[in-house]
């Protein structure tokens, strides 16, 4: 400063240059400590182009050059966000409360309510081939109700749920637009009573069972008993067709053991069949009766298992008369003596 206590020196070559000319001790200066370290341990740096830096507009962190940005709200997010807290608060009350069912039923009939609106009502069904199995059932099953449209009827899933029946052997769904439907349906038929575990039902050719046997309409089918024995009756049954004269004093066909088969006569005689070549033991069997009358004899079994010999069992009554008539064979003989 001068006498007038003024700065002798302008301000701006006050600094670490001028101290230097001073010649007064200088601090380095923080830039400069920096470039040091760099020098000694190497510089980190960013490069940002011109489109990032703007997107990072909005203050540095850290000294790393990276900006945060204040980015625009998409329009709509808050609606979004609201529908998806209630459907998910609904869903939760749905599920907890047990009524998923219900709520699924509600929304497929607002579906199906919107496409009739717009033309989708079915408004005729033409269906082929029930006989055993009632429109209504047909119709139910396949899920066209009053309420069902056209356009969202899953087909293969009503054909699916057709098939479920047993009296359904195959079925066909077809939509045709904009509002008929054309099912077709191909139904077994009644084909033989089965027992098992003492209870009848009716058969199909394959073994399908239909229905518990409770109609007497079904009285005349052929009966066969025993486990396996729906599966096997088909062939069975055809080789007994074969000899109608074995067929018609037929009662029931046993299916013994998974093996082989017994027949139950009408006249209560149990004929008892070997497990190959039935053809040729039923054909011994109807010579028998035809030259022995052996079928209407006091007999109570038949055993044709073996293929050289034929034993027969008799009744109690037939083998106590025998007997008695033996005895007296025997005592006339002594009387001769």
């Amino acid at each position: 400063m001068d006498g007038g206590g003024r700065l002798d020196q302008p301000l701006r070559r006050s600094g670490p240059k001028a101290a230097e000319e001073a010649g007064l001790l200088v601090d380095e200066p923080r830039r400069s400590r920096a470039k040091n370290r760099s020098a000694q341990f190497g510089t980190l740096r960013f490069a940002w182009s011109v489109p990032y830096r703007r997107m990072f507009g909005y203050g540095l962190i850290g000294g790393l050059g990276l900006r945060l940005v204040r980015l625009p709200t998409p329009p709509g997010v808050g609606i979004a966000a609201s529908i998806l807290m209630l459907a998910g608060t609904l869903g939760y009350g749905a599920v907890a409360g047990g009524h998923v069912a219900d709520v699924v039923s509600w929304l497929k009939d607002a579906r199906d309510g919107a496409a009739n609106t717009i033309g989708f009502r079915i408004a005729a069904v033409s269906l082929t081939g029930s006989k055993e199995v009632s429109r209504e059932e047909i119709l139910t099953t396949a899920g066209v109700t009053g309420r069902a449209s056209l356009l969202f009827l899953d087909a293969d899933a009503a054909r699916a749920r057709l098939l479920a029946n047993p009296w359904i052997a195959d079925a066909a769904v077809l939509k045709l637009y904009p509002d008929r439907l054309q099912i077709t349906v191909t139904e077994r038929l009644a084909f033989a009573l089965w027992q098992k575990d003492g209870r009848v039902s009716v058969i199909a050719q394959d073994g399908t069972v239909l229905e518990p046997f409770v109609e007497d309409r079904y009285r005349s089918l052929p009966m066969v008993v025993g486990r396996g024995a729906a599966q096997q009756a088909k062939d069975f049954l055809a080789v007994i067709a074969r000899h109608p004269d074995v067929q018609m004093q037929l009662r029931a066909s046993i299916f013994v053991a998974e093996r082989r088969w017994n027949l139950r006569l009408n006249n209560g005689i149990d004929v008892r069949l070997p497990e190959g070549d039935i053809e040729e033991a039923l054909d011994r069997l109807v010579a028998l009766d035809r030259d022995k009358k052996l079928l209407s004899r006091d007999i109570v079994a038949v055993d044709l298992r073996l293929p050289d010999r034929v034993s027969v069992r008799l009744s109690d009554a037939a083998a106590q008369a025998r007997e008695d008539a033996a005895k007296d064979k025997k005592k006339k003989k002594a009387g001769d003596a």
